[in-house]
């Protein structure tokens, strides 16, 4: 059974980002006011915020149409709406999660949210050139997996999974 946990990982991975910052869950249950909010909990957070990892995906994604608001680096604001489109029966010989699709790059993780996502295209595009050099050593450094950065570039076969029980280990145990 896939978890909300599950979901945030493989949302990760198939963004390119690591996994560096906080993230949540939005829904708002049928007949109900109040959002329900998933992610990692932390005591400083005046909302109550249940455990991905305890919070299995059918108990909000039931039938199509059901859909969550899903945020990730609180500072950048990256904000997906998830939407469950319908159930597919599993194909024998595929692994799952897998990505099917999907159009251009996602932006690289801390590239400053949509407005520092767009200075990263102008920049690229070599409008303000006294940046260019600077921007491409940053995507060296920081998102390895970004450089050389093609924004129209997608391969969905370059996607790779982690097993998101390793990724919980290496984030709340501190195993690698």
């Amino acid at each position: 059974m896939y978890s909300f946990w599950d979901l945030h990982v493989a949302i990760q991975d198939s963004m390119g980002w690591l996994d560096y910052h906080l993230h949540s869950f939005s829904i708002l249950p049928r007949r109900k006011r109040k959002p329900v909010v998933i992610g990692i909990p932390a005591a400083e957070y005046e909302e109550e915020i249940s455990a991905g990892w305890e919070v299995p995906l059918n108990e909000y994604f039931k039938e199509p149409g059901d859909e969550a608001r899903y945020e990730y680096d609180f500072g950048d604001g990256w904000i997906h709406r998830v939407l469950m489109e319908g159930i597919l029966l599993a194909e024998e010989h595929k692994q799952y999660p897998s990505c099917d699709g999907g159009e251009r790059a996602c932006p690289p993780e801390d590239c400053g949210g949509i407005p520092g996502y767009y200075h990263l295209l102008e920049v690229l595009a070599g409008k303000h050139s006294s940046e260019y050099e600077d921007m491409n050593e940053w995507l060296k450094g920081h998102a390895k997996n970004y450089y050389p950065y093609d924004p129209a570039k997608f391969d969905s076969k370059s996607i790779k999974f982690w097993n998101p029980k390793k990724r919980w280990k290496m984030a709340f145990e501190g195993e690698s």
